[in-house]
């Protein structure tokens, strides 16, 4: 079982690597001003695992989005199953003016690396290949498959793409951050939007307009309400054992001197295993039912983009207990939502394991533990041996 240095040492070509990963642009957002596109991120990477004898196919998926498909077979023979090393190239938004510095420059300081998307994820495609690094010449007996995904931040549009092309693979291992814990499960993630349109007019007299704002208020007075009913649904093996609602941002008004015509609102919902989204619309649907009426405004309530479910590995899964005897800990529940859902629906054991910490993730200052890159780097190196040079079935 390997454990972070005291004394942590990094690579000066990973950190490189990272360097450069952060300081391509990437986001992804539901808002398509802030919107950008990750194919820089993917032929970087592309050349990258070229150099190093991987077969490279780029996957177009939309306009500016594409996923990486890297093969290296190094012999093998059968090239249907594998070890999957899988992460996204995208990453959130972010609040410029609250870094400390700039976060597409990475920064080094107390034991850490700042930047946006260091843990969540960018810096696993580097560790990937200083594992490798840490194998030159060995031979395969099952292929080592890596996966570079996009928009998994919101549409999860990449995954979805991968398992219409039914990629192929046994295991498969999501880099997201986890602080060097594994996990097996996690909740679903459901992005969702309310519209509220009223009609504008001078504020000197409120009965020239009807103010979306004050309709939206009442929105989201119930939407708490309904939040905190969702505490007695409960599933103790997450640390947060019910399921949660986000208000997570709102865009209304232009003027104060203005009534306001138009506001939307948009929130998540982390789903427990067994609730369906569907019936989670239907009840939020109901209880807003009768705003627009009582407000004199017209209301849109739509997904801002499709959810992904909840993922389930069987705690009695070999690939699981393999990388429970790996890094020493129980694989246990994520309270946040990654692409393991399509991962399972093409039929592979998967596992999330990362270096980074989902603490650090989507907010300012951004950093991946220095001390937490060399046990990962071993973990993978030793996945390889494992799956690919051994070709172990189980």
């Amino acid at each position: 079982m390997a454990s972070p240095s005291a004394n942590p040492r990094l690579d000066p070509q990973t950190r490189q690597m990272i360097a450069e990963l952060v300081a391509k642009p990437s986001v992804t957002c539901t808002n398509a001003k802030q919107d950008l596109s990750n194919i820089p991120v993917i032929e970087l990477l592309a050349t990258w695992f070229t150099d190093y004898g991987f077969r490279c196919e780029i996957m177009h998926v939309a306009e500016g989005k594409a996923n990486l498909i890297a093969v290296l077979s190094n012999g093998a023979s059968d090239l249907s199953g594998g070890l999957v090393l899988a992460g996204h190239t995208d990453t959130v938004p972010y609040d410029g003016e609250l870094w400390t510095d700039d976060p597409f420059t990475v920064t080094e300081r107390d034991g850490n690396l700042y930047g946006l998307g260091t843990a969540d994820m960018k810096g696993f495609f580097a560790l990937i290949l200083q594992a490798m690094r840490a194998l030159p010449n060995a031979k395969f007996k099952a292929p080592l498959i890596v996966i570079a995904t996009c928009d998994e931040e919101t549409s999860m549009a990449g995954a979805k793409a991968l398992v219409q092309a039914g990629v192929k693979g046994r295991f498969a291992l999501i880099g997201e951050p986890t602080d060097l814990k594994p996990g097996r499960l996690h909740k679903g993630v459901m992005l969702e939007r309310i519209v509220v349109t009223g009609h504008s007019g001078h504020s000197s007299d409120p009965s020239l307009g009807s103010n979306a704002l004050d309709a939206m208020n009442e929105v989201m007075n119930r939407l708490i309400r309904y939040r905190d009913g969702l505490k007695a649904i409960q599933q103790p093996i997450f640390a947060i054992p019910y399921p949660t609602l986000n208000l997570g941002c709102i865009h209304g008004g232009d003027n104060p001197n203005r009534i306001c015509g138009l506001c939307e609102l948009q929130f998540d919902v982390r789903t427990l295993p067994g609730m369906k989204m569907q019936d989670i619309r239907e009840e939020i649907r109901q209880l807003i039912a009768d705003i627009a009426p009582k407000f004199g405004v017209s209301l849109l309530y739509e997904p801002a983009s499709p959810g992904a479910q909840s993922a389930e590995t069987p705690a009695d899964s070999p690939f699981v207990r393999y990388i429970e005897q790996l890094t020493g800990d129980t694989a246990g529940s994520l309270a946040f939502g990654t692409e393991a859902p399509y991962f399972r629906q093409l039929g592979m054991d998967t596992v999330i394991l990362g270096p980074g910490r989902i603490e650090q993730a989507h907010q300012p200052d951004e950093y991946i533990p220095i001390a937490n890159i060399e046990p990962m780097v071993g973990y993978l190196k030793q996945l390889i041996e494992y799956y690919c040079v051994m070709g172990e079935a189980g």
